[in-house]
């Protein structure tokens, strides 16, 4: 799934090109992605794209005297820019493609989807605030205003473990599986530690890895072309999607815990004093 930093990635490169130039058409090839139908997605057409904005893990294309044309791109959803796209409407059918965005100089771009589960998004709203995912979005990690106080006052009384208040985009927008996983990783701590137990020290080491890990992340995406963000990402990653690798830290084994549909990865000694966590989905199977 991508996440703040390859979305913010995106937002960076789609300013450069979209901005300033008039959308000619926008071509729905799964109907599934649309969720509004007032305004209709063609009220964008004949419109000059005047900013994009990013809302966590939203993309947001702001547009002159029209509409904003809104996209989540979910798990398994991708955007490919094209400096020329084919000619001729696309064909419907089982394919990946779910939307083309085509621009007056001939360039545009698709919104793909890979697998069954079909989440992929796209509002056209009179104002980002009425996508209901956006309207719930808690503070965004890298903004000027958000401190170890706005941290620690969001944390307080949350009686989640720390990964799942990570991932939750009501309390901090933007941050996913992946990168929940190198936050505790880099902060030392376990997944399953409990975000109200947190001290005043361990918020601030928290607050530094979560900074520090988006940051970087960012750092090291910006400038890249969109088809070269997936990569980017998993090469930077330490400890996400590499079960039975060594920690880079420490060179103890990478360990994962399932769930129905996911899973978080560890080192076991970085994070939990060298105890492995329990697999509960393998502990229901052997019962």
């Amino acid at each position: 799934m991508p996440e703040l930093p390859e979305v913010e990635a995106l937002k960076d490169f789609l300013t450069e090109r979209v901005v300033g130039r008039e959308i000619v058409r926008v071509l729905p090839v799964a109907i599934s992605v649309l969720k509004t139908y007032d305004p209709p997605l063609t009220a964008v057409e004949g419109h000059e794209v005047t900013a994009v904005h990013r809302f966590g893990k939203f993309l947001d294309f702001r547009t002159e005297g029209g509409p904003h044309l809104v996209t989540h791109l979910a798990r398994a959803g991708w955007l490919h820019w094209r400096d020329r796209l084919p000619d001729g409407p696309p064909r419907p059918g089982k394919g990946p493609l779910a939307l083309r965005v085509a621009l007056e100089t001939g360039e545009g771009f698709d919104l793909t989807e890979a697998g069954t589960q079909k989440r992929l998004a796209v509002y056209v709203v009179r104002d980002p605030a009425e996508v209901p995912g956006v309207a719930r979005l808690g503070p965004d990690p890298l903004a000027p205003d958000f401190d170890e106080a706005r941290l620690a006052a969001l944390l307080s009384g949350e009686r989640r473990q720390l990964k799942g208040a990570l991932r939750d985009q009501s309390l901090i927008a933007g941050v996913g599986n992946a990168y929940s996983d190198e936050i505790l990783h880099a902060a030392r701590m376990s997944p399953f530690k409990l975000a109200a137990s947190l001290t005043p020290a361990e918020i601030h080491t928290l607050y530094e890895a979560l900074r520090g890990t988006l940051t970087e992340a960012v750092d090291r995406s910006r400038g890249l072309a969109a088809g070269r963000l997936k990569a980017e990402k998993k090469t930077g990653l330490r400890v996400h999607g590499r079960t039975g690798e060594p920690c880079p830290v420490c060179g103890d084994t990478i360990r994962e815990v399932s769930f129905s549909d996911s899973s978080l990865q560890y080192c076991p000694t970085c994070q939990t004093g060298g105890k492995p966590l329990a697999d509960r989905r393998m502990s229901r199977l052997l019962k």
